[in-house]
């Protein structure tokens, strides 16, 4: 039987399961809204990373004057980086045709824990539809939908984003866990309107009080873009078989 899992946090993830499955990882505050947008605004390569370490690594092999770096730690902006996580800082002119290194606490590390599934996604509000969509045209006998949480508590952005997914898809003859089938309950009751929600949250609140509405209302903006990202090889690119139609 098909089975379909929410993991509330990416300490859930237990690598040995991965192999022959597909893993939609969801970080909406702010990681996976950020590479989601860095790849909308035509960024050349953009290379999701787990670990300052790694992002020197990732920088060593590529020509020094093509590439940004950008990202956080603990939240704050990393001394040294061309850019934060917030996605208005990755705007076309920015990335276009630029090499893009992104690390950040908790969404970049929970892309390189799913590394050994077959297929690595990246899920947000923004194309939240356009995963359904891609999840529902594939092959597959093991989805897991991976909100990234933050420092091992329960974020309800990503879990929001879990149940926006599940909310255009028919998951009927799936196996479900116990996180999917509360996804499913949430979403009829608050997938409609994302922002409201957002803004009450812990992370959202954040972005009330520091006047950054804009960006909430930019990452609440469900199916506000068409694009399906996967992981290959340790950099992003649209997935195979998706239809890519870029921001709605």
């Amino acid at each position: 039987m098909k089975r379909l899992r929410v993991l509330l946090t990416r300490q859930e993830i237990v690598p040995e399961r991965l192999p022959g499955a597909t893993v939609v990882v969801l970080d909406v505050f702010m990681a996976t809204t950020t590479l989601l947008t860095i790849l909308d605004n035509g960024a050349r390569g953009i290379y999701p990373v787990a670990s300052l370490e790694e992002a020197e690594e990732v920088a060593a092999g590529l020509h020094p004057e093509n590439v940004l770096r950008g990202g956080e730690q603990d939240a704050a902006r990393i001394e040294g980086y061309d850019h934060g996580p917030f996605p208005e800082e990755y705007a076309p002119e920015v990335v276009e045709n630029r090499d893009v290194i992104f690390v950040t606490t908790n969404g970049t590390r929970a892309v390189a824990e799913a590394a050994p599934a077959d297929t690595v996604l990246i899920g947000a509000l923004r194309n939240a539809p356009a995963v359904a969509r891609y999840l529902e045209g594939i092959e597959t006998e093991s989805i897991y939908l991976v909100c990234a949480g933050s420092a091992g508590r329960f974020a309800l952005e990503d879990f929001l984003g879990a149940a926006a997914i599940l909310s255009h898809m028919d998951v009927g003859g799936w196996h479900l866990n116990d996180g999917a089938w509360l996804a499913l309950d949430f979403a009829a009751r608050h997938a409609e309107d994302p922002s409201v929600l957002l803004k009450r949250s812990r992370a959202g609140r954040w972005f009330v009080e520091n006047d950054r509405i804009d960006t909430l209302d930019f990452v609440a903006d469900l199916g506000g873009s068409d694009l399906v990202p996967e992981v290959a090889a340790g950099k992003l690119r649209p997935a195979n078989g998706a239809d890519q139609g870029g921001t709605a």
